[in-house]
């Protein structure tokens, strides 16, 4: 079929061929990302029965803690109340004894993954970060990360996951035996979001080549990993469409992306954004699909419940089968101003829309079954928390 053909074909026959098992053309998504009215319904339609083929209904979730061991930062992105200037008095590295506290609380009520979550090598234009990590001993931050992790697995047997920015391969590999996995949102591919105005201009770590090159090293380590899209900083619906065929196309080679999250951007008064306009319920929606019939059926796809308080079960009837990383501890200190819906709540609205929570770990059982994604040290751990969230069910 002819590019031109593909334009006029009905969108009913184009998501017919999608669930007959063929890949969605780029040039269809383009114009499913923009759907309305009865395409749209179809849309959904598509998108959720691909879901359920894959996944049934159980819908997953994982207990954690959240561990913002710096926030301090070298990026400068229009949309972040996360990083904070060292004149800040927010700004904060967090100590041992307060990484431990966090994680040991964690543990008390039962949680198995330690998201850590930190600024991208502030020590590189901040004087207080190199000072505060010479203080505690340590050359950089991911040499203090490295430490933390080895002492939240040893000290508490929580599992961490790393979500520290770029990081060399010879760094992601050093953390792979105290990690059971890793993440980066890929954000956007649009090189445009670098320009001055736009969400990422000031940002080094943020260029789209930088990025994609960590989520291809990290599928050459074999390492589970995290990745996704931040909708509504500016970037057009094809460039969106875009972000999520890069995704596909690193998965495609290397296997290795075990979930992808559609985060909708949230204005915050302390932010370069604090007059842009967020995205609708509807907008996430029509992404999320778009997501499930490009990555298809097998992939998990999360959008965070705690950013559309009044909506986010709607988001399963566009195909999630993830809601990601729930704490009943910690805050999310990326949106400190939405807080995690309780657990029950998150379980009464799953079974509302004919779906059952269960709890998974920082690694999803499909990775864990695979001995090439857990190092040889996390394996008996990894085993025991599997055999914990069984008998949650």
């Amino acid at each position: 079929m002819s590019f031109a053909q593909r334009l006029t074909t009905p969108i009913e026959e184009i998501l017919e061929a999608r669930l007959a098992g063929e890949p969605l053309p780029r040039e269809a998504a383009y114009r499913l990302i923009q759907a309305e009215g009865d395409e749209l319904l179809a849309l959904f339609s598509a998108a959720a029965a691909l879901r359920t083929r894959a996944k049934g209904t159980v819908v997953t979730y994982s207990r954690k803690v959240f561990i913002p061991l710096t926030n301090l930062c070298r990026d400068k992105c229009a949309y972040c109340t996360f990083a904070r200037p060292p004149s800040d008095p927010r700004a904060h590295t967090m100590t041992p004894d307060e990484v431990l506290a966090v994680a040991e609380e964690g543990r008390r009520h039962g949680c198995k993954e330690a998201l850590f979550s930190l600024g991208d090598k502030p020590e590189l234009v901040h004087a207080r970060a190199r000072q505060e990590l010479a203080a505690l001993g340590y050359a950089s931050t991911f040499d203090y990360l490295l430490a933390m992790s080895r002492l939240v697995l040893e000290e508490t047997g929580l599992l961490p996951h790393i979500n520290a920015g770029i990081l060399s391969a010879d760094q992601m590999a050093a953390l792979r035996p105290v990690s059971a996995s890793m993440g980066l949102m890929l954000e956007s591919v649009s090189e445009r979001l670098l320009e001055p105005g736009q969400a990422h201009y000031g940002c080094p770590d943020k260029v789209p080549a930088v990025r994609l090159h960590m989520l291809r090293e990290a599928g050459r380590l074999r390492i589970p990993f995290t990745t996704g899209i931040l909708i509504g900083i500016g970037e057009t619906p094809a460039e969106r469409v875009d972000s999520l065929f890069a995704i596909a196309e690193i998965h495609a080679e290397y296997g290795h992306i075990q979930e992808v999250i559609i985060q909708n951007f949230r204005a915050k008064p302390d932010i370069r954004f604090r007059h842009w306009p967020e995205p609708s319920a509807l907008d996430m929606m029509r992404t999320i699909a778009v997501a499930r019939l490009i990555l298809g059926g097998e992939m998990n796809i999360q959008a965070p419940p705690n950013l559309t308080p009044d909506a986010y079960g709607m988001y399963l009837l566009a195909g999630i089968n993830d809601w990601g990383g729930v704490s009943p501890v910690t805050r999310d200190h990326i949106n400190p101003e939405a807080p995690w819906p309780h657990l029950r709540e998150l379980a009464d609205t799953t079974r509302a829309f004919g779906f059952t929570l269960r709890e998974r770990l920082a690694i999803y059982p499909e990775f864990a079954e695979r001995p090439e994604f857990v190092d040889p040290a996390l394996r008996p751990r990894i085993a025991q928390l599997l055999r914990l969230c069984e008998q949650s069910l």
